[in-house]
Parts: C-alpha cells; structure tokens; sequence
C-alpha cells in the first residue's frame, strides 16, 4: 500500500466526529489532531451571544486550523484530523455571514485571512463525512451534556446541515460518507466494524 498522511473526519455539531477520530487513531495507529474545544477562550460566549464573538471564534478556529496543517506537512506520520480548515470557511463563517452574525466587512477581512493560508493547504486523502439528521445530533449533543452548547439552536443545526450538504457534493477530493442515523460505534463493536470496513475499501482503493 502507498504511504498516506492525512485523513480527516468532517461533519456537523454532534455528529461523533472526535470519537471516531479518537477510536480510529487507535485501531490504525494514527496520530489524532482534535479540535480546540476546552482550550477555546471564544466558545462559551459564542453560545450566548453569537453576533458579538462570531468572528472572533471564527478566527480562533481558522487560526488553530492552520497551524494543524503545518503539523500534518511537517510529520511523517499519519494524522487523521477532526474537522478540516474548509469546514471553517464553507460552512461555519459561510452560515455565520449568511445569518447575520458576522457583517461584510468582517467576513471580507476572514476571507482574505482564509485565502492566504488556503495556498498552503493540501486536501486530506481520504475525508470522511459523518451524515446526521437533526434529531440525531440534538441526542449526541445532548448526550455528551456540555452545558454551553444547551444554548444551540435546532435552526442553526439546520442551517449547518444544509451548508455541509451543497459542500459535499461539491467537494473535489475522495469522500466516504457515512450515515450516522442509525449507527452508535461507540456502544456497538459492530458498527464500529461496519465503518473500519468502509475505510479500509476506501483505502484499499486509493492506495492499494
């Protein structure tokens, strides 16, 4: 098999994105990059008020991002990562701007920012979008009972969903989609199984 070095786990709030990362980092051997949710001095505000720390979060995000791809660049191993950098851009600040919360002048300046670093950026081999309808990602979010994001709302998830949809089915790269709506591979064995299957095709495929 041909050497690879970047896998990414792509999806909506609540959709298992980290724990699959985590649970696949452990079957391959990978080295997991997670998302800056405890560290992140924005997201608890955000929650509360999203007008007023939208762009900043989206910053923080994009920044934190960047220096993942650095990472993922400099290392010899294989990474798989929670969330890509063109999930922050083409979804997240996309929403925000189309909602209201972040103005035209602040999400020109995040777009600058966005296409300097974006030369600088390979797309993952392999990304894998965890699929979830809404009353799907209301129970895992509900479930993992991070009391900041009690405050989101089902209109926001939605939005989100429809983003991640139209980016999806335009994205360039090799895409496994997986439909989460019935799956819970952190319970079940089995449907963990079911998606090491899929992944090893999908890698077997690409670079077999």
């Amino acid at each position: 098999m041909k050497p690879f070095k970047h896998i990414a786990v792509s999806g909506n709030i609540g959709s298992g994105k980290t724990s699959l990362a985590e649970k696949l980092a452990k079957h391959y051997g990978w080295t997991p990059l997670f998302e800056s949710v405890d560290t992140n001095p924005y997201l608890r505000d955000f929650y509360e008020d999203m007008t007023r720390w939208a762009f900043h979060l989206q910053i923080y995000f994009l920044n934190s991002r960047f220096n993942q791809v650095r990472v993922i660049r400099e290392s010899e191993k294989t990474i798989i990562q929670d969330r890509t950098i063109y999930e922050d851009a083409y979804i997240f600040a996309k929403n925000l701007h189309a909602s209201g919360h972040i103005n035209d002048r602040d999400y020109q300046s995040y777009l600058d920012i966005f296409h300097s670093m974006i030369n600088f950026v390979h797309p993952p081999d392999l990304l894998i979008y965890l699929k979830a309808d809404i009353p799907k990602l209301v129970e895992l979010i509900q479930k993992r009972n991070r009391d900041f994001e009690f405050n989101i709302k089902l209109e926001y998830l939605k939005t989100l969903n429809e983003h991640y949809e139209d980016w999806i089915s335009n994205y360039p790269g090799k895409v496994l989609t997986i439909d989460m709506n019935h799956l819970d591979f952190v319970k079940n064995i089995e449907d963990f199984s079911s998606i090491v299957e899929k992944v090893d095709l999908e890698l077997n495929s690409l670079f077999g």
